[in-house]
């Protein structure tokens, strides 16, 4: 099987040394910046344009910002979907809206090739220890053809439906993490207000029902003031951008959606676009300095 692997960003790039390692070693890459495709040439991968990306590959992987890039890499003027052979299958492992997910696959179905939404939960660690869960939408024959080739870059796939089930599941991820982190930076506040050591708080609350796994992967973060990203406020907003416009659109009521998506705006405002979500933490430093 000869994957073609588009997007190496902080998610993309160890996705690819987790597929060379798990035995899926004809991997050819692409990326808008050399250092990234260098990186992946040196963990066995081979460079190549877009277009032999779509030629040759039997399965081709992306892993980009949004729906426009995925857009623009299928169905654009040089984009891939031309390329494809019949029987070819994408996997767009991309958070992006499901309905533009359902539009791609369209185009794709016209010409015989079959495609699965595939987004990922579980942020830069998990790419690099290889325990993303994916989320993925499209027919149950090819999902359980292409799922070894999931685990092995995660320790979960799961099928939620037709083509667009995984970005929408992906929404319903996203919710649920911006909410518990902002519940943690909420939480960990009013520890500090009142005289009580955060720390200390944090070991008492995690072995409870307050524990999870947002809590422990970004409480740490917070307490040390560590916003190195993992997950970037700005790519949380446009998620949530995400899930607004889907929730808008079949009737879902999101208030707390909505609620969270202002401060990570305010973040973005404040030059903190490029930090971990974790620094959701700063909009409540900001409101009890003095």
């Amino acid at each position: 099987m000869k994957i073609g692997f588009i997007g190496l960003g902080i998610m993309g790039k160890p996705m690819v040394r987790k597929l060379i390692a798990g035995g899926y070693t004809d991997v050819l890459v692409w990326n808008r910046s050399r250092p990234a495709i260098e990186a992946c040439v040196s963990f066995g991968a081979a460079e190549a344009t877009p277009r032999q990306i779509g030629t040759e590959c039997d399965v081709v992987i992306t892993m980009l910002p949004d729906s426009p890039q995925v857009k623009e890499v299928m169905l654009g003027n040089q984009g891939l979907a031309q390329y494809m052979k019949p029987g070819a299958v994408f996997v767009d492992c991309s958070s992006i809206n499901p309905v533009v997910s359902r539009e791609i696959y369209g185009v794709l179905q016209e010409k015989g090739v079959e495609m699965l939404d595939a987004p990922v939960s579980g942020g830069e660690p998990k790419a690099i220890d290889g325990t993303l869960s994916f989320m993925v939408g499209g027919k149950e024959s090819v999902f359980l053809r292409l799922k070894p080739l999931l685990l092995a870059m995660g320790s979960s796939a799961v099928r939620c439906g037709e083509v667009g089930a995984g970005n929408t599941a992906k929404l319903a991820n996203q919710i649920v993490v911006a909410s518990n982190i902002w519940a943690v930076a909420e939480a960990l506040t009013l520890a500090e207000k009142a005289g009580v050591d955060p720390n200390l708080v944090f070991q008492a609350i995690r072995g409870g029902l307050a524990g999870s796994a947002v809590l422990e992967a970004k409480g740490p973060m917070m307490l040390t003031g560590d916003d190195k990203p993992g997950f970037k406020v700005d790519l949380h907003i446009k998620d949530l951008n995400n899930a607004l416009a889907c929730a808008h659109s079949v009737g879902a009521p999101v208030p707390a959606a909505a609620a969270v998506q202002e401060i990570l705006q305010w973040l973005h405002s404040h030059g903190y676009g490029n930090c971990d979500h974790s620094a959701l933490i700063k909009y409540y430093s900001h409101l009890t300095e003095g």
